[in-house]
């Protein structure tokens, strides 16, 4: 009896072992009986049974030498406001806690002291550009080291390591960009080695999501805190609008994984696996299919959420802008999309883009939260969409209205905000202060690739400068690489049009691509070495 008992322990023992506890960690603390269908790839996850390691970081003092250094003359405030943001997300780096699990130190989102996939990946997409000075991207690795045999992986984890929710609880993950991070970063760095560690972790969890978010049509399901979207009136009134998938196809949700699905066959062919994931194009093409005949709506130009009944929800919401990121909608309907952008009585607010159209019932104009806020990493989103897709006029205009917006605020309290009110320059009802968190977006990455122009692609060898500024204008310290640091400074021009002069000093090779004025443009080639000034 005392050998059938021992031999039940053990079993016991190995079963934990097998299910997220390795090396006495223990990740999940399941309270049921265990219902995995092991994803294969999950077992290529180093980051589940990689050790924790600590880093401190430098003082900001010591940081602020070798971090990105802006150049904008008679621009102290805008500059001062780059180097406070940069200064708060310093004092919310954070190390792991012992026997939680995180095997990195990480950015914390300044909210409730757990990490969050949304405002993580959100982060990334500023704090990328210190990543020489401290590893920020390595905060993702906290959510691979958390994921589950089948390849899920939580949308909130605690300090303690601990899942906030239960894997099918609607609520318990997405929305799915670690992805758009991850290639943000490769464009900077242009680092492989990391495409080849997060790829299995990164396709295991977008097949999690396509076996278990999708109806049986295909469509994807998600929930109000599943698209971290939490108020945004969506579903039907007989659901519950954060916590419920209110049997509704969410158009974020299928424009989100059409991105993903491109980005994984993207970071495949980047490391030769693009092979085993060839079924994702099956689903973008679907995807796409689904959302033009089911989603898209001809009489007003915009796309919206699918009810079960087939009628789409009345909200114009933010959500449709993530066609911006996607080929979904041939160029006539994209054209349609964004014009909603200039319309005064939807998104062209005093602070573009509330997260709500204004024409709704539900719109608050203090934002109340998701009901017309301006949020940091949904306007970076529409912003970076639009610049990407050659709609560069308008990314500029919203990028010109989301700064001024931010610096204003900065200039009156001093710190940053979670959001913000679409019809005032000021935080959003109950916003949270001190916010970097996501709220370093619009003082780092909008002032660095925006106001400033400097867009960087180390895949490609190539930084791209969209000169704006007449001012003389640019930026030190420029990583670029894994070990590459560029200074570029644009000479003070008197007018849009006139031909720039550029002074660049680099440890390493690339094409800079300067454009200017009514649609001029010219390329040099930059080698590594003395300080060069060019003439174009």
């Amino acid at each position: 009896m005392k050998r059938i008992i021992f031999l039940l322990s053990a079993f016991t023992l190995l079963s934990l072992s097998a299910f997220g506890q390795e090396e006495g960690k223990s990740k999940y603390n399941l309270p049921y009986k265990n219902t995995y269908n092991k994803e294969p790839l999950v077992t290529e996850n180093e980051f589940r049974t990689a050790k924790a390691w600590n880093q401190k970081p430098l003082s900001f003092q010591e940081a602020r030498k070798k971090l990105p250094s802006p150049v904008w003359t008679g621009h102290d405030t805008e500059i001062e406001m780059y180097w406070k943001a940069w200064e708060t997300a310093w004092s919310n780096i954070r190390q792991p806690e012992p026997g939680s699990g995180f095997v990195s130190p990480y950015l914390d989102i300044a909210y409730n002291g757990n990490i969050f996939m949304w405002d993580m990946a959100f982060m990334m997409m500023f704090a990328h550009y210190g990543n020489q000075v401290f590893p920020f991207v390595n905060s993702m690795d906290n959510f691979y080291s958390h994921q589950h045999p089948d390849g899920f992986i939580c949308r909130e984890i605690r300090a303690d390591g601990s899942d906030c929710f239960e894997r099918y609880d609607p609520v318990s993950t997405g929305p799915n960009l670690l992805p758009m991070a991850e290639m943000k970063f490769f464009r900077q760095y242009g680092d492989v080695d990391r495409l080849h560690k997060v790829f299995s972790a990164l396709c295991a969890y977008n097949k999690w999501l396509q076996l278990n978010h999708t109806w049986p049509d295909g469509s994807y399901w998600s929930s109000g805190w599943g698209t971290g979207m939490d108020n945004l009136p969506r579903v039907k009134s007989k659901y519950n609008p954060i916590y419920s998938h209110g049997h509704m196809t969410w158009l974020d949700t299928c424009l989100q994984q059409w991105m993903v699905d491109r980005m994984l066959l993207d970071i495949g062919f980047y490391i030769e696996r693009w092979q085993e994931i060839e079924d994702f194009e099956d689903e973008m093409k679907f995807l796409k299919k689904y959302i033009n005949e089911n989603m898209w709506d001809d009489e007003t130009g915009f796309l919206y959420d699918r009810y079960a009944d087939g009628s789409l929800c009345p909200a114009k919401t933010i959500a449709a802008f993530w066609a911006l990121q996607t080929d979904v909608l041939e160029k006539d309907r994209l054209d349609r999309l964004v014009a909603h952008l200039n319309d005064t009585t939807e998104f062209a607010r005093t602070h573009m883009v509330p997260s709500l159209s204004a024409d709704h019932p539900k719109y608050n104009e203090k934002g109340r939260y998701w009901q017309g806020g301006v949020w940091p990493g949904a306007n970076y989103m529409v912003i970076d969409g639009l610049y990407k897709k050659g709609y560069k006029d308008m990314a500029f205009k919203v990028a010109d209205n989301d700064y001024a917006n931010i610096l204003q605020i900065f200039k009156d309290t001093g710190t940053f905000w979670e959001y913000c009110s679409p019809e005032s320059m000021e935080q959003g009802f109950m916003a949270r202060g001190k916010f970097v968190g996501w709220g370093g977006l619009p003082p780092i990455a909008e002032f660095i690739e925006y106001m400033l122009g400097i867009h960087s692609d180390c895949a490609e060898s190539t930084i791209t400068w969209e000169m704006r500024q007449l001012e003389e204008h640019g930026m030190n310290n420029l990583p670029f690489g894994k070990d590459g640091q560029v200074s570029i400074c644009a000479a003070a021009r008197q007018n849009a049009s006139q031909t720039p002069v550029v002074t660049v000093t680099s440890n390493v090779e690339f094409d800079l691509v300067v454009n200017w004025g009514e649609d001029k443009t010219a390329r040099t080639h930059v080698m590594p070495g003395k300080k060069q000034t060019v003439r174009f």
